[in-house]
């Protein structure tokens, strides 16, 4: 199985290095397996996981909540019990979306006003 290096890793995700070590150190992903000399060996499945999270936090997911997202990915928690947690953050995003999209309804029509 092919492997990367951190700075792969990094590039391929888009994240830092400090943030791939970051999430690591918070369980979020891994544990990264090491070569003899002790570097950190990422494979796809941790490169799509890295995807994952960074996703995740760019919705809006706070760290307690990707904790228990990957509590439920590693458990035998069912697959509807994922699909709830999915569910139930797409809503919260959903409240979200219409809140930015009437604040900014408002700043147009302001925009418009001073213009």
């Amino acid at each position: 199985m092919a492997t990367l290096t951190p700075a792969a890793a990094a590039e391929r995700t888009g994240v830092s290095l400090d943030t791939l070590r970051y999430y690591e150190r918070e369980g979020l992903i891994g544990p990264i397996p090491r070569s003899a000399g002790g570097h950190r060996q990422y494979t796809e499945d941790d490169v799509f996981r890295i995807g994952l999270v960074t996703c995740l936090r760019e919705a809006g997911l706070g760290i307690a909540d990707l904790r228990g997202f990957v509590a439920i990915l590693r458990s035998e928690h069912s697959p509807k019990d994922r699909v709830a947690f999915l569910q139930d953050r797409h809503a919260a995003l959903e409240q979200r979306a219409s809140a930015l999209r009437r604040a900014m309804e408002v700043l147009e029509e302001k925009i418009d006003y001073y213009s």
